[in-house]
């Protein structure tokens, strides 16, 4: 396997030589493609695990994230585009579940869909149910951090490091901004299969909204529940890549 250093999009990619299908995977809010550097050791050779690593993060520090998702998805497009020459799903989780719903609307107008074989949106409300929640991006940092412990997906020892924080914090308020000012646009249902995941104990995500999801599909819809809070994709990484890759190998 080679591992793709040409383009800071996708730097956690291991090429596989067998592969039939290319699974690229979108962050959570303050997250990196770190997130899924694992993910290709524990997928079978057909599945080739494409993280994106966005700006503002991990070996893009320095550079500014995105606060717009609209913005964003655009230079996502531009930079993805030349890896659409095999079949090819998204995967996103919270925040990334906006983002690879709405990459795959942009594409669509595009006309460069037809290698797309599905979405799977993990712990994240159907795009067209409104936020119930105020904003929080806004917030002064004590208000925030203490918003970012309630969600419990920022790691304790980091939240109580200042100096960490200060480097993090404007990635944080970037990454929510664009979760709290994202407005859907009414637009026809997408032609792809849609796989959306939930966890039982995310009070964030309750399963009417994860199922919700089937409004925006033309064709089959699935979900699936497990057990944990918002951030279950790490504990039950086994079962769910198991999932997406018996869902996966349906297309090969």
């Amino acid at each position: 396997m080679s591992v793709v250093i040409n383009n800071s999009w996708f730097q956690y990619w291991q090429k596989k030589p067998k592969a039939h299908v290319r699974l690229f995977c979108f962050p959570y809010a303050g997250g990196g493609a770190s997130i899924y550097r694992t993910w290709s050791e524990c997928t079978p050779p057909e599945i080739e695990v494409c993280p994106i690593q966005l700006p503002g993060r991990e070996n893009r520090l320095l550079e500014t994230p995105f606060s717009d998702l609209s913005t964003l998805i655009v230079s996502l497009e531009q930079a993805i585009l030349p890896y659409l020459d095999m079949p090819y799903a998204f995967f996103g989780h919270s925040m990334g579940a906006l983002i690879c719903f709405e990459l795959a609307r942009r594409i669509r107008l595009s006309r460069r869909d037809s290698g797309l074989l599905q979405l799977f949106v993990s712990g994240h409300r159907a795009p067209h149910i409104p936020d119930p929640d105020m904003p929080t991006y806004h917030l002064p940092d004590p208000a925030f951090i203490k918003e970012l412990r309630r969600l419990q997906g920022t790691p304790e020892v980091l939240l109580d490091n200042k100096e960490l924080m200060t480097l993090l914090l404007p990635l944080l308020r970037a990454d929510f901004t664009i979760c709290e000012t994202y407005s859907y646009s009414e637009d026809e249902p997408l032609q792809y299969p849609i796989y959306a995941f939930g966890a039982l104990q995310d009070s964030e995500v309750p399963l009417e909204w994860l199922a919700a999801w089937q409004a925006h599909t033309k064709s089959t819809f699935k979900f699936r529940m497990f057990d944990g809070n918002h951030f279950f994709l790490h504990k039950e990484q086994e079962a769910l890549l198991q999932t997406i890759s018996q869902t996966l190998f349906q297309w090969l």
